[in-house]
């Protein structure tokens, strides 16, 4: 492989979504990666020549304008042509809603081909962070504006795409969601939000199994101590606080459900992050390297 570089970000200071890596290739003929595994979300986008790329037992042939997804923990194996081999840029990432913001782009249920015509406005926006690594509030900000603007041109490309699974189904799914993020701070119930989707407290978890694999109130939940585990990291705010600022009017069920979910009290997860935060502060850097 020749004219490769890769960045790799050893810190973060964002948790909806962030960045881990990014690069660019011209690659080899025949040049490969696995069968193997990624830890991390993985975007590739093809410039110029062509490929394969497998995934759950099924095989895509790939070329220019064309791009494919790479979900963490799955197996997979990708190949430059013999003859035309492929020149790519990849974004690889993480965070707590990668998984809502990849289905907003259409890259969810299977799908993990997408098309994109706006290559050079990619290849831009990976370059740019290229160039801006450093661990400065300017750069991290500006790292993570190019993410979510890579983000946007794949929303605008998939509104062209033909739908799959947008129906009023996936509708009730987004609106009670969205509901959830904006009200979690509330002593809300899943009553509260069937009745603002306006449908049955049945057919709501039947909805949510079926898109999201968890109850309603799995995910409520889920989301409060999501919550929860980010401010306890990140403010300096009392367990009570955050309890009651993440939708529990009850401390002691706070501190159960979060031990429940992280095998720590709420304390002990501050004192640890704390511990971790000030390991990553003397280590902390950031590598450009050719790989």
């Amino acid at each position: 492989m020749e004219d490769a570089y890769v960045l790799q970000l050893s810190d973060r200071k964002f948790s909806d979504l962030y960045l881990c890596f990014c690069g660019y290739a011209r690659c080899e003929p025949r040049h490969s990666f696995g069968p193997g595994v990624r830890s991390n979300y993985l975007i590739h986008y093809i410039l110029e020549g062509k490929g394969i790329y497998q995934a759950g037992g099924r095989r895509y042939e790939l070329q220019k304008g064309q791009g494919f997804l790479i979900e963490p923990g799955t197996q997979v194996f990708y190949e430059a042509d013999e003859k035309e081999p492929w020149t790519y840029l990849w974004i690889g990432f993480h965070g707590r809603r990668a998984e809502e913001y990849l289905k907003d782009v259409g890259l969810w249920n299977g799908r993990l081909i997408f098309r994109c015509d706006q290559g050079e406005e990619l290849k831009r926006l990976v370059f740019r962070m290229l160039k801006n690594y450093t661990i400065t509030d300017t750069d991290q900000f500006l790292l993570e504006g190019s993410l979510y603007l890579f983000f946007s041109i794949l929303a605008e490309a998939s509104a062209h795409m033909p739908a799959q699974g947008q129906g009023a189904e996936n509708r009730y799914v987004k609106k009670a969601l969205g509901y959830i993020q904006d009200n979690y701070d509330h002593s809300i119930r899943v009553a509260d939000i069937a009745e603002y989707v306006c449908i049955n407290r049945s057919y709501l978890y039947t909805l949510f199994r079926e898109h999201i694999g968890c109850s309603p109130q799995e995910y409520l939940t889920n989301y409060r101590l999501a919550r929860a585990e980010e401010f306890l990291r990140g403010m300096e705010l009392s367990v009570e606080s955050v309890a009651y600022s993440c939708g529990y009017r009850d401390p002691a069920a706070f501190g159960r459900a979060f031990k429940e979910k992280y095998q720590v009290t709420p304390l002990q997860y501050r004192k640890n992050s704390q511990s971790e935060q000030s390991k990553l502060r003397k280590n902390r850097r950031e590598i450009l390297l050719p790989i």
